[in-house]
């Protein structure tokens, strides 16, 4: 009998639905002989702030890019701290860094795993210019309450939507809440390239503009610079792949809730699962449990065939390259760290691949 093999993505079977679309796009542009901002990442642009349902979209060759320009925009004194969670992927972290600016880093809600409102307001000071807000998992945050926060400080909000493509918060879009929005287009999101990839989202034209320019050598007209920039474009051939992608997209996530709204009602009491109020619509970047026997779950699931993933083992300010940083109390922070699986979860999962998973970890508890 073959042994039983559940990856916890699977790409193949995503580009072979998108096959026939897939290879036209891609014909279409390397027939061109166009493959940097070309009319490709034109009109994804478009389409995706038309998605999103904001005025601007810009392209950018990475979600760690699209954090970094758009902290760069902002154009911050020196000595600025920007609040943030410490339970994310160190992209965050380190684009405020690369910026100039101090990280600071706050506790997170334990059944969100997004920030604490409350720990917002304990860590403004006069210093703190900007807020970073991350929707974990795809679970959009209290973003209405944390933008409040911010107006009446005078506070900048930039949204993290890498894990959340498509989420709804109040029946409105992620991405279309904050000044500046960063989603990554990474292969493993929601919305994924076949390489690396990122977008901005935005309503205000200025920084519109002006990330237009940092993107590219700071230019509007080529050879004439008008402002120190990177080289950060997102380029035709991804653009191409991610137009056909986006017409999928809220059918993938539909599939993602069904696949979700399965293990919420099957799965044991002994795991925790992540809260999903009701004026949210979670978009299921990923889907996690929480255990304090994550690690010994883990193993046991590997040895029946499911591959799992750690989003995320050691939270940014115990990381050795934040090392100056780990005097912080984040005991929410740390615990989660410590418990949270996250389980397969993609468009292609087979009903009955759901059900062996549930029943594996069903299993393991009573054993």
């Amino acid at each position: 009998m073959e042994k039983i093999k559940i990856p916890f993505l699977d790409l193949r079977s995503e580009y072979l639905f998108l096959k026939k679309e897939i290879d036209k796009a891609l014909e279409e542009v390397l027939l061109s002989g166009r493959f940097i901002l070309g009319p490709n990442v034109e009109a994804f642009e478009k389409e995706f702030a038309s998605y999103i349902g904001c005025k601007y979209a810009i392209g950018v060759a990475s979600g760690t890019d699209a954090l970094v320009l758009a902290l760069h925009c902002l154009n911050l004194p020196k000595g600025s701290e920007v609040i943030l969670q410490s339970f994310t992927f160190i992209a965050v972290a380190d684009s405020v860094v690369r910026n100039g600016i101090k990280p600071v880093f706050c506790d997170i809600d334990k059944r969100s795993y997004n920030l604490d409102v409350k720990k917002i307001r304990e860590a403004i000071n006069e210093k703190t210019k900007a807020i970073i807000v991350n929707h974990m998992y795809g679970l959009p945050a209290e973003i209405e309450e944390i933008i409040e926060i911010a107006e009446s400080k005078g506070l900048w909000v930039i949204e993290d939507c890498s894990h959340a493509h498509g989420a709804l918060y109040k029946n409105k879009k992620v991405g279309n809440f904050g000044h500046i929005a960063c989603f990554s287009l990474y292969p493993a999101k929601i919305l994924g390239a076949y390489g690396d990839g990122g977008i901005i989202t935005t309503n205000i034209e200025e920084f519109n503009e002006k990330i237009r320019m940092l993107r590219n050598y700071g230019q509007k007209v080529k050879y004439y610079h008008e402002i120190v920039g990177y080289n950060s474009r997102l380029d035709e051939i991804q653009a191409a792949i991610l137009r056909v992608k986006l017409k999928y997209l809220d059918d993938f996530i539909k599939t993602r809730r069904k696949i979700a709204k399965i293990y919420r009602e099957t799965l044991t009491n002994n795991v925790i699962l992540q809260e999903e109020p009701d004026h949210v619509v979670h978009s299921y970047g990923y889907f996690v449990i929480a255990t304090k026997r994550r690690d010994e779950l883990q193993d046991y699931l590997n040895k029946k065939g499911i591959e799992t993933i750690i989003h995320y083992p050691l939270p940014i300010h115990l990381q050795k390259s934040y090392k100056d940083f780990s005097t912080y109390n984040l005991p929410n922070t740390e615990e989660a760290c410590k418990t949270v699986l996250s389980l397969p979860i993609h468009p292609f999962l087979k009903e009955e691949e759901v059900n062996y998973i549930v029943n594996s970890i069903n299993e393991y508890f009573k054993r």
